[in-house]
C-alpha cells in the first residue's frame, strides 16, 4: 500500500478534545427501562465517543453495571432519574426533541433521520418489551432501524449507538 498513511495513537489523541467534557447536554441517550446490565456500559462508551450524556433510572444495580461496562475507566456524563415517565414529560415540556427507537407504522428509517439541531433525547426501551405503551405519546419522532435478517430488534447498546452516531451527525 503505497501512499497510505496510518496515524499513530498519539496523533489521533492530539486531534481530539484535550480534556473530558462535563455535560454537553445536547444529546442524551435514555435507556429508561433497562433489562440487561451489560448493555449500559457499552452505551456509555458510545455516549463518550459522540459527545452525549447517558440518562438512567435510579436502580441499585445501575452504578455497578456502568462501572463494569465502562472500559474508559474514567468518569463520564451520567444523569440519574426517578420516574422515567415524569422525566420524559419534563424534557418534552422543556422543548427537547424526544426520539424513540421502536417499531411503529409511522417510524422514520434510520437513514432518513437528520442530525439533531436542538437538545434531543433518544428514548430506548428494552430488548424484551421495547418502549412502554404509556411512554409512546411522549415521543415526537419514532425511528426504526431496518433489518434484513430474521431478528426483530437489536440490543439496546447497538441500537442506541447507531442512532447516537446518526443524530450526532457522524454518519
Amino acid at each position: 500500500m503505497t501512499g497510505t498513511w496510518v496515524r499513530t495513537r498519539d496523533e489521533l489523541r492530539a486531534q481530539r478534545r484535550h480534556r473530558p467534557h462535563r455535560c454537553w447536554d445536547h444529546l442524551l441517550a435514555a435507556p429508561l427501562w433497562p433489562k440487561y446490565d451489560v448493555n449500559l456500559g457499552t452505551l456509555l462508551r458510545t455516549c463518550d465517543a459522540v459527545g452525549a450524556c447517558l440518562v438512567v433510572p435510579r436502580r441499585p444495580w445501575i452504578d455497578q453495571a456502568l462501572a463494569r461496562g465502562n472500559t474508559l475507566r474514567r468518569s463520564s456524563c451520567v444523569h440519574r432519574v426517578g420516574n422515567p415517565l415524569d422525566w420524559l414529560a419534563r424534557q418534552r415540556a422543556g422543548d427537547s426533541a424526544i426520539v424513540g427507537v421502536e417499531l411503529a407504522d409511522d417510524a422514520v428509517r434510520l437513514g432518513d433521520l437528520p442530525a439533531a439541531r436542538r437538545r434531543t433525547v433518544i428514548v430506548l426501551g428494552n430488548e424484551g418489551d421495547g418502549i412502554p405503551y404509556e411512554a409512546l405519546p411522549l415521543l415526537d419522532t419514532v425511528v426504526e432501524i431496518p433489518m434484513v435478517g430474521t431478528g426483530m430488534s437489536l440490543n439496546v447498546a447497538v441500537a442506541g449507538s447507531l442512532v447516537l452516531y446518526k443524530l450526532a451527525g457522524l454518519l
